[in-house]
């Protein structure tokens, strides 16, 4: 049997993507995530999936942050991003920083049959469309291995202090000790290279996309 893992916001997006999946295998299973933090559930609870469709916008994902996660924590499964923000350069990152490829929320479903496809056959996809653009910097590649390198719950303190939340706060989310939190803090400083709160947000934020409704 085959099994997807669809992690989008959007229940009707999920739904038609679980759709065009039972088209292309009648025996298939579909986890579906509405968010990161149960997309890392889905993700320790089925390891043997065949394929992850990531949305980067979805809560918590913080843009290819969410990309740098999965291929650190699950890199035995490939990836396809999924994502209404069809900039050119945008789709050329997913695939430079481990995507199998980019497919449009946009695209036909013969369109989403072929890209889930060549993605689990080893392949990469991309829209006729997609060009070429500059490759990513040092500096950007370092920081997605440094995200990928993070914990589960790494990942999760570092995505709450991009939101705003002090120490207690995090804390009392998790249910743990701000001690706790502090020695994540300390380990999130070490694996990005910096040293602050402060620079541990500008490091995550630029990985962050804008939304689709303001992309052109």
């Amino acid at each position: 049997m085959s099994k997807y893992i669809v992690a989008d916001d959007h229940p009707l997006f999920r739904n038609a993507i679980s759709g065009v999946l039972h088209c292309l295998d009648a025996d298939v299973e579909v986890v579906e995530a509405q968010d990161m933090a149960s997309l890392q559930t889905k993700l320790c609870d089925h390891p043997d999936a065949d394929l992850v469709l990531l949305d980067l916008h979805m809560p918590g994902a913080h843009g290819f942050s969410a990309l740098a996660y999965l291929k650190g924590q699950a890199p035995q499964i490939p990836v396809l991003v999924v994502s209404a923000n069809e900039r050119t350069d945008i789709m050329q990152r997913a695939v430079e920083f481990g995507s199998k490829g980019f497919l449009p929320k946009s695209s036909g479903i013969d369109v989403i049959q072929t890209a889930i496809q060549a993605a689990l056959n080893g392949g990469t996809w991309l829209p006729a469309h997609a060009g070429i653009s500059a490759p990513a910097g040092d500096d950007e590649q370092k920081l997605m291995e440094g995200i990928a390198s993070l914990t589960p719950q790494q990942y999760l303190v570092l995505t709450m202090l991009a939101e705003g939340l002090l120490n207690k706060q995090i804390a009392y989310e998790l249910d743990v000790t701000e001690a706790t939190i502090k020695a994540h803090m300390t380990a999130i400083f070490r694996k990005l290279n910096v040293r602050s709160r402060t620079q541990a947000v500008l490091a995550i934020s630029k990985l962050n996309l804008e939304s689709p409704d303001q992309s052109t």
